[in-house]
């Protein structure tokens, strides 16, 4: 099929679980293939061969690598469906700034919290809170991070909403208590078919935690 689309995904990657929901949104068709990150198969290997990681966006036989260049990608591809970044300039430069925000600020810490121990993981969790505190001080008392609809940075970090319970059971805080803001953002998003889809369950990723932490020597 000159038009196929392909995902190459690990259920519990947060990064896969944005591109599933900007596809669920656009109402786009696609072959959903496992791919284990930790074997590298020729595929993976092929059409990622500068990281070797997933998610991995084929169309048309052409890979398309990265969460958020995926999002934009998806966005521009099918314009027709449901808009995911805004059409304003400066609009689109916050959205771009957030999501970039959430990659290289709260992603390294919230790792972190569940994947060590002693005071690596007391650093992370000081840290996690604050970018906590920075993202629900940017929500404000907007419905959603572009203002009144659902887009790029919803979705930018609705794909580690899975990860909440494991952040709060390692880290030992409830986000419901100290960020009831971004609770009630996060129970927006969840009334969204595409985003109940793309999200793995939060027990499972519990369970997948734990034998990472065995594995870091974090138990």
């Amino acid at each position: 099929m000159a038009d196929e689309v392909i995902l190459l995904d690990f259920w519990p990657s947060m990064f896969g679980m944005r591109t599933k929901i900007a596809l669920a949104e656009k109402g786009v068709e696609y072959e959903y293939k496992e791919t284990d990150p930790w074997v590298k198969t020729p595929l993976l290997i092929e059409m990622n061969p500068i990281h070797k990681k997933i998610p991995v966006l084929i169309h048309k036989g052409k890979p398309i690598c990265e969460s958020l260049i995926q999002l934009e990608y998806i966005d521009e591809v099918w314009s027709d469906a449901y808009p995911i970044l805004p059409s304003d300039p400066y609009q689109k430069a916050q959205a771009r700034f957030w999501a970039d925000f959430i990659d290289k600020k709260f992603y390294d810490p919230s790792w972190k919290v569940w994947g060590t121990k002693g005071e690596a993981q007391v650093a992370a969790k000081k840290e996690l809170l604050e970018h906590f505190k920075t993202l629900e001080t940017e929500l404000g008392d907007k419905p959603y991070y572009g203002g009144e609809i659902f887009g790029f940075v919803d979705i930018a970090l609705m794909g580690f909403y899975s990860w909440f319970k494991t952040m709060e059971k390692f880290g030992e805080f409830s986000i419901e208590s100290e960020f009831p803001k971004l609770i009630q953002w996060t129970k927006r998003c969840l009334e969204r078919e595409s985003v109940v889809k793309a999200l793995a369950d939060s027990d499972k990723i519990i369970e997948y935690a734990c034998v990472f932490r065995k594995k870091f020597g974090a138990e």
